[in-house]
């Protein structure tokens, strides 16, 4: 709940510096944006580890095996 209300917060005051109308819809579209980055920003985080994780793998075991380019 904490990251959303910040997300409102931040929202509804970037939405009232420009003066048109009320901060209530920068609100509402700062609380959404923060509950989908509580989601997307661990997923690609796992995801570029793992990216990461089987990369190096990959380099390891050509290392170990050193093979043999054929042309």
């Amino acid at each position: 709940m904490g990251t959303t209300t910040v997300g409102a917060l931040i929202g509804g005051a970037i939405d009232s510096m420009s003066g048109d109308d009320g901060s209530a819809d920068g609100a509402i579209i700062g609380a959404i944006t923060a509950n989908v980055l509580k989601v997307v920003v661990p997923v690609v985080v796992t995801y570029a580890v793992g990216w990461a994780v089987l990369r190096g793998a990959e380099q390891l075991r050509e290392q170990l095996f050193q093979r043999e380019k054929t042309a």
